[in-house]
């Protein structure tokens, strides 16, 4: 039998603040949701002249930055953020994401295999 579309908006969601401190909002995790997906996806965000804590995923993840500016560090290397920006951010590699402009930076995340709360590392307190 073939499967139905699964549809939501962002707003039906609940959010949190994640192990990162970044707000997150799981749109489809495939322990949570009724989708076959090898992988979650999320919206994020941080508000202006936030941060988020150095961490780590034992995943691999992809970001797209919807809108906002400011600094990703990957393995301590700074790189420019903006409306448009692609990551591809490997499994073990220690990042952050400094909001350097006036409005939050919102961001997809793809998290490859499924994010798991247990293998994220928080660097920093």
């Amino acid at each position: 039998m073939r499967k139905k579309p699964v549809i939501y908006h962002r707003d039906e969601k609940p959010s949190i603040i994640a192990g990162d401190k970044c707000t997150l909002t799981e749109l489809f995790h495939p322990d949570k949701d009724a989708v076959e997906l090898d992988y979650s996806l999320a919206y994020a965000f941080v508000e202006a002249g936030g941060r988020t804590l150095d961490h780590y995923l034992q995943e691999s993840e992809v970001y797209y930055i919807i809108k906002g500016q400011g600094t990703m560090y990957l393995d301590g290397e700074p790189h420019p953020v903006r409306e448009g920006s692609t990551y591809y951010i490997p499994p073990q590699c220690n990042q952050w994401l400094q909001n350097n402009g006036d409005d939050r930076i919102e961001f997809l995340v793809i998290v490859n295999p499924p994010w798991r709360e247990d293998t994220e590392t928080v660097l920093e307190d």
